[in-house]
């Protein structure tokens, strides 16, 4: 498969493309940063710490689409939504691990999927969407007896909050609770808050160092506590994740899909 990279030069980029390079059956067809970016034309072979490849970093992402069966895309929600129509343009597939999108971005690629197979995730590591599918089945099955606080850590340089994978294990307890998270989530606590509301889904967010990422959803009842934890060490898990969405979709019909889809697991 022809597989590119937009915004090639970021962390998660270099690390895409030292995942592809060793992929069996994958190419790098093209990689983006935006227009004026130092790094245009540059090997991006070289920019990984690897061999020349012999493709270059580029600012035109539509013809980089055009030229791909799939595109990768970590970049910003702005950049995710345009990448995500020109591929429905050219009919090439798409899989997003960008996060902090709006309303009107999650729409706008909801439809750009009505016309070529979009897979978008929060996070694509294997065991965060486990965490996912056991977050929603202890919601389901403990009730309004015990409150839900999800916490999560980031590094310093992260830009939303809460995550993209908080976010998820919110919507999978709401889910299990068969509520819907908007009415029931409380983001952060200060000052006099009163008393905890029954069935609210509470989230925390810290930032500092190199934290690559950690998910923790407590469940407080009373007289216990159950907590469910995943921590990642290594960024390249979301780029093998990605990497295993981006095969996935060859040959896959028209539609917006998530992990879940690709791992055949039911959240």
């Amino acid at each position: 498969m022809k597989i590119a990279v937009m915004g090639a030069a970021g962390r998660m980029g270099r690390e895409l493309i030292r995942v592809i390079a060793a992929e069996p059956g994958c190419t790098i067809s093209g990689a983006t940063e935006a227009a004026g970016s130092s790094l245009l034309g540059q090997d991006i072979g070289t920019l990984a710490g690897l061999e020349p490849i012999g493709t270059t970093i580029s600012s035109d992402a539509a013809a980089v689409i055009t030229g791909s069966d799939v595109i990768i895309d970590f970049t910003v929600p702005k950049a995710s939504v345009e990448f995500a129509r020109l591929a429905a343009k050219s009919k090439t597939a798409a899989v997003i691990g960008t996060t902090g999108f709006d309303a009107a971005s999650d729409a706008a690629i909801a439809d750009a999927a009505k016309t070529t197979a979009i897979v978008k995730a929060g996070n694509m590591s294997l065991g965060v969407n486990l965490l996912v599918a056991l977050a929603r089945q202890a919601a389901a099955a403990l009730g309004n007896d015990f409150d839900i606080e999800i916490v999560e850590m980031h590094h310093r340089m992260k830009v939303d909050a809460p995550s993209g994978t908080a976010l998820m294990l919110g919507e999978a307890a709401a889910s299990g609770r068969g509520v819907k998270l908007d009415d029931r989530s409380v983001r952060g606590r200060d000052g006099l808050t009163g008393q905890r509301r029954r069935g609210d889904i509470g989230f925390a967010a810290l930032r500092g160092g190199t934290v690559v990422g950690e998910h923790t959803v407590i469940f407080a009842g009373d007289g216990e506590q159950i907590e469910l934890t995943h921590r990642a060490t290594d960024r390249g898990i979301f780029a093998r994740g990605a990497v295993k969405a981006a095969l996935w979709t060859n040959g896959r019909a028209p539609g917006l899909y998530n992990m879940a889809d690709v791992l055949g697991i039911s959240l």
